[in-house]
């Protein structure tokens, strides 16, 4: 095991690893413990009572963020020429089709979110082995294969994000930067939080929300307690 710098040893005393913290004070405390040169991501991770494996119980969907992610996202929009327009407005990165699809056949996926179309997503298809393993895969239920492209594209520039169960039961997801205010980092997280609540599969047993810990890039865990939220 690596040995831990006088930073992070520092950060790890702040916190007391067998306490649940509320979801304030542990949005405070990782601003605290946040010791590195560059505005860090805030990271949330909630353990689900569900298992994944089973269809029913599988947990994805989107959530906006009210503060936003504090991250320039960049969006790509894959379009027929009549809605170019309308996806530049809106504030796409790049925008356009025949010329992309070949570039990320050539391995290009400088994107953070892919915006379609469903006419167009024949012509992805056999991009799923490139695009897939990257989460860059539009998909109807996260609203990235619309007709409302411009819509879409202005969702996504504001926050809005999509989450996915992994194998182990749990959601992890980006909810704001440590140069937010923690009550914006509370606010982002209880709304990620009451999204899952309410996406309760009805085939999951027993507790649901099992745990929830906040972290930011290279800080240790903070544990929230669930009923704080």
């Amino acid at each position: 095991m690596a040995k831990l710098t006088k930073k992070q040893k520092e950060a790890h005393a702040k916190v007391d690893h067998n306490q649940a913290y509320s979801l304030k004070d542990a949005s405070a405390l990782v601003k605290e413990i946040t010791n590195v040169n560059f505005d860090a991501s805030i990271d949330i991770a909630v353990k689900l009572g569900v298992d994944p494996r089973k269809a029913n119980q599988m947990v994805r969907g989107v959530v906006t963020l009210p503060h936003g992610t504090g991250k320039d996202v960049k969006v790509l929009a894959l379009v027929t020429p009549d809605k170019e327009a309308e996806a530049k407005e809106a504030g796409a990165d790049f925008v356009g089709l025949d010329e992309y699809l070949q570039k990320i056949k050539e391995g290009w996926t400088d994107v953070d979110v892919i915006i379609t179309m469903p006419s167009v997503m024949g012509k992805l298809g056999p991009l799923g082995r490139i695009l897939g393993p990257r989460g860059l895969m539009p998909n109807p239920k996260t609203g990235t294969v619309t007709m409302d492209v411009a819509k879409a594209v202005t969702e996504v520039k504001a926050g809005k994000i999509d989450f996915k169960v992994d194998k182990t039961g749990i959601i992890h997801a980006a909810i704001g930067k440590a140069s937010f205010d923690a009550d914006k980092i509370v606010d982002n997280a209880h709304e990620i939080i009451q999204t899952l609540v309410k996406m309760k599969p009805t085939a999951a047993k027993g507790t649901y929300i099992k745990s929830i810990y906040l972290s930011s890039t290279m800080s240790p865990s903070v544990g929230v307690d669930p009923k704080s939220v």
